[in-house]
Protein backbone atom coordinates (compact mmCIF):
# COMPACT_ATOMS: atom_id res chain seq x y z
CA UNK A 1 0.00 0.00 0.00
CA UNK A 2 0.99 3.90 -0.67
CA UNK A 3 -0.48 6.89 0.81
CA UNK A 4 -0.34 9.92 -0.73
CA UNK A 5 -0.66 13.35 0.92
CA UNK A 6 -1.90 16.22 -1.17
CA UNK A 7 -0.45 19.65 -0.18
CA UNK A 8 -0.48 23.52 -1.43
CA UNK A 9 -3.71 24.04 -2.75
CA UNK A 10 -5.44 27.53 -1.94
CA UNK A 11 -7.19 30.70 -3.44
CA UNK A 12 -5.62 32.66 -5.92
CA UNK A 13 -6.51 35.35 -8.18
CA UNK A 14 -7.11 34.81 -11.56
CA UNK A 15 -3.58 35.00 -13.47
CA UNK A 16 -1.69 33.24 -10.65
CA UNK A 17 0.44 30.72 -9.72
CA UNK A 18 0.45 27.98 -7.11
CA UNK A 19 2.76 24.61 -6.75
CA UNK A 20 1.16 21.62 -6.04
CA UNK A 21 2.99 19.16 -3.92
CA UNK A 22 2.61 15.33 -3.35
CA UNK A 23 4.58 12.95 -0.79
CA UNK A 24 4.48 9.27 -0.93
CA UNK A 25 4.53 7.07 2.21
CA UNK A 26 7.74 5.13 0.19
CA UNK A 27 9.84 5.48 -2.52
CA UNK A 28 7.83 4.98 -6.12
CA UNK A 29 9.79 2.98 -8.57
CA UNK A 30 10.20 3.99 -12.11
CA UNK A 31 7.93 1.60 -13.40
CA UNK A 32 4.87 3.73 -11.52
CA UNK A 33 3.46 6.35 -13.48
CA UNK A 34 2.63 9.83 -11.09
CA UNK A 35 0.08 12.33 -12.25
CA UNK A 36 -2.49 14.85 -10.70
CA UNK A 37 -6.22 14.83 -11.55
CA UNK A 38 -8.76 16.96 -11.17
CA UNK A 39 -12.71 17.26 -9.86
CA UNK A 40 -14.54 20.36 -10.43
CA UNK A 41 -17.94 20.72 -8.62
CA UNK A 42 -20.40 18.82 -10.48
CA UNK A 43 -18.11 16.96 -12.98
CA UNK A 44 -16.25 14.04 -12.91
CA UNK A 45 -12.62 13.65 -12.36
CA UNK A 46 -10.01 14.27 -15.01
CA UNK A 47 -6.41 14.12 -16.04
CA UNK A 48 -4.13 16.63 -15.81
CA UNK A 49 -1.20 15.63 -16.14
CA UNK A 50 0.85 12.44 -16.00
CA UNK A 51 4.88 11.65 -15.87
CA UNK A 52 6.01 8.25 -16.41
CA UNK A 53 9.74 7.11 -14.47
CA UNK A 54 11.28 7.68 -17.98
CA UNK A 55 10.42 11.40 -17.82
CA UNK A 56 7.81 11.63 -20.33
CA UNK A 57 4.94 13.75 -19.73
CA UNK A 58 1.32 14.36 -20.92
CA UNK A 59 -0.82 16.70 -20.25
CA UNK A 60 -4.82 17.81 -20.53
CA UNK A 61 -5.50 19.84 -23.70
CA UNK A 62 -7.12 22.82 -21.16
CA UNK A 63 -3.62 23.32 -19.47
CA UNK A 64 -1.35 22.42 -21.80
CA UNK A 65 1.55 25.53 -21.48
CA UNK A 66 0.58 26.70 -18.01
CA UNK A 67 1.39 23.42 -16.27
CA UNK A 68 3.92 21.48 -15.85
CA UNK A 69 4.52 18.49 -13.53
CA UNK A 70 7.71 17.24 -12.02
CA UNK A 71 8.73 13.87 -10.68
CA UNK A 72 11.90 14.69 -8.06
CA UNK A 73 14.29 11.65 -9.11
CA UNK A 74 16.41 12.14 -6.42
CA UNK A 75 13.70 11.78 -3.57
CA UNK A 76 11.63 9.39 -5.39
CA UNK A 77 8.75 10.46 -2.96
CA UNK A 78 7.59 13.47 -4.87
CA UNK A 79 5.93 14.50 -7.49
CA UNK A 80 4.83 18.56 -7.94
CA UNK A 81 2.51 20.71 -10.30
CA UNK A 82 3.30 24.12 -10.94
CA UNK A 83 0.45 25.50 -12.41
CA UNK A 84 0.60 29.42 -13.74
CA UNK A 85 -1.79 31.82 -15.43
CA UNK A 86 -4.37 30.27 -13.12
CA UNK A 87 -8.27 30.56 -14.74
CA UNK A 88 -11.34 30.30 -12.81
CA UNK A 89 -12.07 26.85 -14.61
CA UNK A 90 -9.09 25.85 -12.76
CA UNK A 91 -11.03 25.60 -9.25
CA UNK A 92 -11.42 22.18 -8.45
CA UNK A 93 -10.05 19.38 -6.19
CA UNK A 94 -6.65 18.05 -7.14
CA UNK A 95 -5.65 14.97 -6.20
CA UNK A 96 -2.44 12.84 -6.20
CA UNK A 97 -2.34 8.78 -8.69
CA UNK A 98 -0.07 6.80 -8.71
CA UNK A 99 -0.38 4.03 -10.70
CA UNK A 100 1.17 0.80 -13.13
CA UNK A 101 -1.02 -2.17 -14.65
CA UNK A 102 -3.55 -2.72 -12.13
CA UNK A 103 -2.23 -0.91 -9.39
CA UNK A 104 -4.12 2.47 -8.46
CA UNK A 105 -3.35 4.96 -5.74
CA UNK A 106 -5.41 7.95 -4.53
CA UNK A 107 -4.77 10.81 -2.07
CA UNK A 108 -7.42 12.72 -0.75
CA UNK A 109 -6.86 15.42 -2.78
CA UNK A 110 -6.42 19.65 -1.98
CA UNK A 111 -8.39 22.48 -2.91
CA UNK A 112 -7.63 25.12 -5.60
CA UNK A 113 -9.71 27.91 -5.84
CA UNK A 114 -9.39 30.39 -8.87
CA UNK A 115 -11.54 33.76 -7.79
CA UNK A 116 -10.96 37.69 -7.82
Amino acid sequence: QVQLVEYGGGRVQPGGSLRLSCTASRDISSMYRMGWFRAAPGKERELVATVEGDGRTNYAAAVNGRFTISRDNSNKKMVYLYMNNLKVEDTAVYFCNVAHSTIDYWGKGTQVTVSS
